[in-house]
């Protein structure tokens, strides 16, 4: 796999019900369980923030730097509580929002000092030195940006007595949280990132600490900073280099309007980007949880006049897509409503059908027979589209194109539009030596797919680049996400950042993964075959292999409809 980006690949192997994450480097396949959100989970449902306390009088120097990395997980005040543990000095320099290192656990952490701690008479002036190993699993750099990192690693800490108390006088930047405490502190907030064509908005996660000022962080990551560099080929911002805060502070007022700042540059945008601008910040932050209305432009202290521009949404849900009783079509009620022009031309394809994927607007279905070749069903026609061997499932994109690949030749990567002239995608994994699923996003400017590299099995995410004319031409750099033990028998995207997969039935595991986040994994149906994802995280639909469709009820799994032949998939889910 290559990157344009230094980030550490990220592992996740699944083993009976447990995750267990690989290392960083060399796609190593050991490593500790890491916790993720569970299926369904909401950035906008918060835990209460634990709280951590300040020194104690008379703590010597290693209790004092086991105080100060157990405040990390206060973040209030620009982590205040953290602070009180440093000598004024230090307190005015550190930076804590350079980055997080998440370790194992608290209680794993050693702590050497070069001193005896509590019984030491020193003066003020005197210095100990404290050095701290922990085993870390994961780190968020200065963007927000989340990857693995696996490993023993080590600080060091120069303590000084100051006025008759130990104070820490030297520490490096950023902070150390446990991996169990990590996500009651950080939350996941997805940046949105316009496409190519100005058309969509795509999800870029990132990680920042929940608090009261969340706004203003999301405000400066997305007028400051830049995309992902795996995504960054397939999206653009909206905000011009020149454009900046003016202020560091974005406050929402009693009309849940967002008033944000702007420098003097702002006055010379055109109306379009502008509303582009306004858009773009108005949908991150509405998709961060934020109760606003509408976000507001000023310029020293005066309104712009900046609008908004429409783009292409998600359709919702409307049911699942079956084929049941000898029919195929939308189930809704109990009751099968077929698709016209496409229920037909399915129903009487001449073979048994394996798999179903209907376009975001029901006006085609790229169809898989028994044996392996593709099809498009629509406006009343059915058209061959691939013939080639050892198949996987195609995917249809919001451009009604269909792409298809070969298990064994995922360089062989092609994009069929209705007027069935297939389109090769360049860069298609390039180092994989085979592949077992793909799915192209709702957005069209990401594909997922399950690839063999090495002979480990991972779940890879890539961006993907079109022409003016929305044909897809090739893909930007693979972000490995998960390593796999097991095989994959249906991937899908559950929302816009999360992707959900089913494991092999012998082994049963319904893994989701947060593209630029944890994985998390739990028990699937018995007899799990195949599964279809959906707009909102919670619609996760899983087919057993007598026939019952199982949805989620609160944390179990429940029996939705009985007698399904087979569970199609919409387009993007």
């Amino acid at each position: 796999m290559t990157s344009r980006s230094p980030r550490t690949l990220r592992g996740l192997a699944i083993a009976a019900v447990a995750l267990v994450l690989s290392a960083c480097t060399g796609l190593p396949t050991t490593g500790d369980a890491q916790p993720g959100k569970p299926l369904g989970a909401s950035p906008e449902v918060q835990d209460f923030l634990p709280l951590a306390s300040g020194p104690v009088d008379g703590a010597g120097p290693a209790a004092i730097v086991e105080g100060f990395m157990e405040a990390a997980i206060t973040p209030a005040d620009n982590w205040n509580t953290a602070r009180s543990f440093l000598t004024p000095e230090l307190a005015s320099t550190w930076r804590p929002n350079t980055g997080v290192s998440i370790d194992v656990s608290s209680a794993t952490r050693s702590f050497t000092s070069s001193i005896e701690d509590a019984d030491d008479e020193a003066d003020d002036g005197d210095t100990a030195e404290v050095r701290v190993a922990f085993d870390q699993v994961a780190s968020v750099d200065a963007t927000g940006a989340y990857s693995e990192a696996f490993g023993a690693s080590n600080s060091a800490f120069v303590v000084e007595r100051t006025k008759g108390q130990w104070r820490i006088a030297e520490a490096p930047d950023g902070v150390v949280i446990d991996e169990s405490r990590f996500s009651r502190v950080y939350d996941d907030y997805a940046l949105q990132y316009f496409d190519q064509a100005w058309e969509r908005l795509v999800p870029d996660v990132r990680w920042f600490p929940r608090r009261a000022t969340v706004a203003t962080t999301i405000a400066q990551s997305l007028i400051g900073g830049a995309p992902s560099p795996w995504l960054d080929p397939a999206v653009q911002s909206a905000f011009p280099q020149e454009v900046q805060l003016a202020r560091d502070a974005v406050p929402i007022d009693p009309d849940q309007i967002a008033e944000v700042a702007l420098n003097r540059a702002a006055l010379s945008i055109e109306p379009t980007t502008l509303a582009r601008m306004r858009t773009q910040l108005q949908a991150t932050l509405v998709a961060a949880g934020v109760q606003i209305d509408q976000v507001r432009f000023t310029v020293d202290g005066r309104a712009l006049e900046a609008g908004v521009v429409e783009v292409a949404t998600d359709t919702a849900d409307a049911g699942s897509l079956v084929v049941k009783d000898g029919t195929f079509g939308m189930l809704v009620g109990g009751e099968i409503t077929p698709i016209p022009g496409v229920t037909d031309q399915i129903l009487n394809a001449g073979q048994p059908v394996t798999a179903i994927d209907v376009s975001a607007d029901s006006s085609h279905a790229a169809v898989q027979l028994i044996d392996g070749h593709v099809w498009l069903a629509g406006d009343g026609g059915f058209d061959e589209l691939d013939a080639r061997p050892a198949l996987v499932r195609p995917s249809m994109d919001p451009y009604d194109f269909t792409w298809s690949v070969p298990s064994n030749a995922p360089a062989s990567l092609q994009a069929i539009g209705s007027d069935v002239a297939p389109q090769a995608i360049a860069n298609a994994w390039p180092d994989a030596s085979s592949v077992s699923a793909i799915r192209v996003s709702a957005d069209g400017a990401r594909v997922a797919a399950v690839v063999v590299v090495g002979g480990e099995r991972w779940i890879v995410v890539s961006s993907v680049i079109r022409d003016e004319t929305g044909l897809p031409t090739e893909l930007g750099p693979t972000e490995p996400l998960a390593q796999l033990e097991d095989s994959a028998v249906g991937l899908v995207w559950l929302g816009t950042d999360r992707l959900g997969l089913l494991t092999d039935p012998t082994d049963g595991m319904v893994v989701t993964q947060v593209v630029g986040g944890p994985g998390a994994a739990e028990v699937a149906p018995t007899g799990a075959v195949s599964m279809a994802g959906s707009r909102a995280a919670t619609g996760l639909r899983v087919l057993g292999a007598d026939g019952a469709v199982f949805a989620r009820t609160g944390s179990a799994w429940s029996e939705s409809i009985t007698g399904v032949s087979l569970l199609a998939t919409r387009a993007g889910h």
